[in-house]
């Protein structure tokens, strides 16, 4: 692996972390286009096609040659700054929401147990639009003006704040959410979208995420938020989410593919001023999300993009 390459966007970052992950053969495209979600720096196992009769067939490494051809593995190296728990959540639920059950889950160049606690170091208070500000459960901050701060212990769920997706959806949601508005977050998380809009002045909030564990991550963040007015339990995405009556505004910040399973289902869910937020979107699948709002009776009022990732606010045409 050229090193080179993979410091090319970290300067002269030297400690890095290996998370190799190894499935069937078959799944290799699948999960490629997760891993990519998480940083391209990648490196690919396949040897299934490797040629023996080439003039470099007696060259070949006898691991290589021993190799199991049926599987393939994909590995990202992140910087020690970047949080590895959230990493491995992210590539673990997008890899459920898929349907893939990885073979394998591995990491190098960190011991297992200090997952959860390496990268804290590296996670320090940061603003998100013009008011919030997402402070890490240890850090000491001194607010000022009228900043709202949400402070936050991720732990093995996703959702700190650092990642384009979860940072594109707040600058919209500072926005769009309205005093008192009745507001759903599908795949919640860390539950820190549903902080955010709370401290923004929602009023009733509700909370879903498939994930029991990250449902006890966002109800112990709720609870340490001294907020009373949010509901975080488990549901398949809106399978379980009260539907007793429309909200005024809906995030959804997952991935392209499971957010175009999810919008068929929306009409009991939306009202004629309601807003989505949808985000986790790469770019390069914008095009087939923002088709199958417009297929379903929804108009995209307004798209934000970083880097490779863009999100969405979304109205009844």
């Amino acid at each position: 692996m050229d090193q080179d390459y993979l410091c090319g966007d970290y300067g002269t970052v030297t400690d890095w972390t290996q998370i190799r992950v190894t499935v069937r053969l078959q799944d290799l495209d699948t999960l490629t286009a997760v891993m990519s979600m998480v940083s391209n720096n990648l490196q690919i196992e396949d040897y299934s096609d490797i040629d023996l009769k080439t003039c470099y067939g007696d060259l070949i490494d006898e691991s290589i040659l021993n190799a199991d051809k049926t599987v393939a593995s994909v590995s990202v190296y992140l910087p020690a700054e970047r949080s590895i728990a959230e990493a491995m959540t992210f590539i673990r639920e997008r890899l459920k929401d898929e349907s893939l059950e990885p073979i394998k889950v591995e990491t190098v160049g960190v011991r297992e147990e200090d997952w959860a606690n390496s990268w804290k170091e590296y996670y320090k208070p940061l603003r998100i639009g013009k008011r919030l500000v997402i402070v890490p459960a240890w850090e000491k901050y001194e607010e000022s003006g009228d900043d709202l701060v949400v402070r936050m212990d991720p732990g093995m769920a996703f959702g700190t704040g650092t990642h384009e997706t979860t940072r594109l959806v707040i600058e919209l949601l500072e926005k769009y959410t309205k005093q008192d508005c009745r507001m759903l977050d599908v795949g919640t998380g860390s539950g820190i979208l549903a902080i955010c809009a709370s401290r923004l002045g929602a009023g009733e909030c509700f909370a879903y995420d498939i994930d029991p564990m990250a449902v006890r991550v966002a109800n112990e963040n709720i609870k340490d938020s001294g907020l009373s007015n949010i509901r975080c339990e488990v549901s398949d995405l809106l399978k379980q989410a009260d539907r007793s009556r429309p909200y005024d505004l809906i995030c959804a910040n997952l991935v392209a593919d499971i957010i175009i399973r999810m919008v068929p289902d929306l009409a009991p869910f939306m009202a004629d001023h309601t807003v989505l937020l949808a985000s986790g979107i790469i770019s390069a699948r914008a095009e087939d999300v923002i088709a199958c709002f417009d297929r379903y009776g929804y108009k995209v009022v307004e798209m934000s993009v970083e880097n490779d990732w863009c999100a969405l606010a979304v109205q009844k045409k």
